[in-house]
């Protein structure tokens, strides 16, 4: 039986392209001096089924199992670069759905955040992706449509980073009862939606990023596709000099802080509730 004073135990499932800079984000953004965390790397295991695991996968992670994913605390599912995929072409789609089912049955509290979101409010709740005309892609300042826990200390106005080729339905989101519209962007995306009930919280945003975090995923996809580089988007709302791309800007810093800080006191108090009923 767990102790009252454990250590708040949470999975990450990494299916970022960035592993190791994602590894750090979170670290950084879940590191609390008022909240003992640990946490747990994972990688899905279909991902690889006909490869061998690469060598820094295997460094900072472990294969999913869901025997271990039952005895944490929370866990966290972040983005990937598959917005332009179909959810059924996902290579370990299904791995990824059986995980949802384990957190769902086990009561855990389960944050998903961009890509991480849009799959599994499609798997929970049958909300549709559609791909977006152009990448939604720099600093927005976000409106709050409801008031949510996870928003304290936060008001209209903040900024948070949005990094995405695709969206889920925002009328589909707000027809389904069972979940709630927290905050959306400026440009009328989502930012933020919870399930009324369960314990499921979909950041649509990057909040984890760092300053540089979207000057990073410029260059990395100008290195993937140089025959894109008149149509590729550059972060909006970001550089002091946009013309030069120089002088990043991390103005979502409030928001991130807050943020990390509500979803870690959710999550603990969770696991007390939990702990409580043993």
């Amino acid at each position: 039986m767990r102790k009252k004073d454990d250590v708040l135990e949470i999975g990450v499932l990494n299916l970022m392209h960035d592993k190791e800079d994602t590894k750090r984000r979170f670290e950084r953004v879940l590191t609390r001096e008022d909240c003992r965390v640990n946490l747990t790397w994972f990688y899905p295991v279909m991902h690889y089924q006909d490869r061998e695991v690469p060598e820094n996968v295997r460094q900072i992670s472990q294969p999913l199992d869901l025997n271990k994913v039952k005895e944490l605390d929370a866990f966290i599912v972040t983005g990937a670069p598959l917005e332009k995929l179909d959810f059924d072409d996902v290579t370990y789609i299904s791995e990824l759905q059986e995980l949802f089912d384990c957190l769902s049955t086990e009561g855990i509290e389960q944050l998903y955040v961009c890509w991480g979101a849009m799959v599994a409010a499609n798997y929970f709740y049958g909300v549709d992706k559609y791909l977006l005309n152009q990448k939604l892609f720099g600093v927005y300042s976000q409106v709050i449509l409801e008031n949510s826990p996870l928003l304290e200390g936060l008001s209209d106005g903040f900024l948070a980073p949005h990094a995405r080729y695709a969206e889920l339905s925002c009328r589909q989101v707000r027809e389904v009862p069972e979940l709630s519209v927290v905050s959306v962007s400026e440009t009328n995306h989502l930012f933020l939606a919870e399930a009324r009930k369960e314990r499921q919280t979909f950041l649509f945003s990057h909040l984890e990023y760092g300053r540089d975090a979207l000057d990073k995923e410029y260059y990395r996809e100008l290195q993937a596709h140089p025959e894109d580089a008149s149509v590729l988007a550059k972060a909006a709302n970001y550089y002091d000099d946009p013309v030069k791309m120089t002088g990043m800007r991390f103005g979502w810093g409030k928001a991130q802080r807050h943020f990390f800080e509500n979803w870690l006191k959710q999550a603990e108090e969770n696991r007390l509730k939990k702990v409580c009923t043993q």
